[in-house]
């Protein structure tokens, strides 16, 4: 995907109703969202879907994003052949790898005690409820390490592959 058609996409949706409030941005950590993945061995499905997209240059450029990044697990724990059938069909794999990401900032301070949707890049929204213990995601994805934070967002590292509606 285009980095120009990424970054239309986004703007669209971070303005939808109902969405949980982003706060500022602020840039603490030295590594890109990919450098920092490519840098997190339980993270390697992710690097390679995400190479295989061709959304590498995107996730690395400028941006306040917010990734959902599911483990080698979450990836392995999917139904039999879906990660090949999904690695041979590009736009199937870039459809959910950018429902995982938001186009706005939200470290786990601004999820915690709330309940509400975050606009994804795909263009539908994930909803979370951080109300009890954890944060959740579209009712049962929980998210398992917060606030990985890289230079251009903040990565919450998750125990499942988030599917679009």
């Amino acid at each position: 995907m285009d980095r120009r058609k990424f970054l239309t996409a986004t703007a669209a949706f971070a303005t939808a109703p109902l969405a949980l409030s982003a706060p500022a941005i602020a840039r603490t950590g030295s590594s890109t969202i990919v450098e920092l993945a490519a840098g997190t061995p339980d993270l390697s499905t992710l690097v390679t879907a995400v190479q295989a997209a061709g959304l590498v240059d995107t996730l690395s450029g400028p941006g306040n994003f917010t990734v959902f990044a599911p483990t080698n697990a979450a990836f392995a724990a999917l139904p039999a052949g879906t990660l090949d059938a999904l690695l041979a069909d590009i736009p199937a794999l870039t459809d959910i790898l950018t429902y995982h990401v938001s186009a706005d900032y939200y470290p786990a301070e601004a999820l915690l005690g709330q309940r509400g949707r975050v606009p994804t890049v795909q263009g539908d929204f994930l909803s979370i409820d951080a109300r009890g213990a954890g944060v959740h995601i579209n009712g049962s994805t929980a998210v398992t390490t917060a606030d990985v934070f890289a230079s251009n967002g903040v990565v919450h590292i998750i125990d499942g592959v988030l599917l679009p509606h």
